[in-house]
């Protein structure tokens, strides 16, 4: 499983990084970028997954 961030959605509402700070952070422009990388933990990834859920552009994905 991967956490992937669509840049051309994101408006930088923060909601993901609100959630998962240890997956999500913020770009220079105040955009969500995934910090995360290889395998993450069975705590990260239900978090990644709240954060897809609740992003309101739909720019968070949890891709296999």
């Amino acid at each position: 499983m991967r956490v992937v961030i669509d840049g051309d959605l994101c408006q930088g509402q923060g909601r993901c990084f609100s959630i998962a700070p240890s997956v999500f952070g913020f770009d220079e422009l105040g955009n969500g970028v995934v910090l995360a990388s290889g395998e993450l933990s069975e705590g990260e990834l239900e978090l990644a997954r709240l954060a897809e859920a609740n992003c309101p552009e739909h720019a968070v994905g949890v891709v296999e």
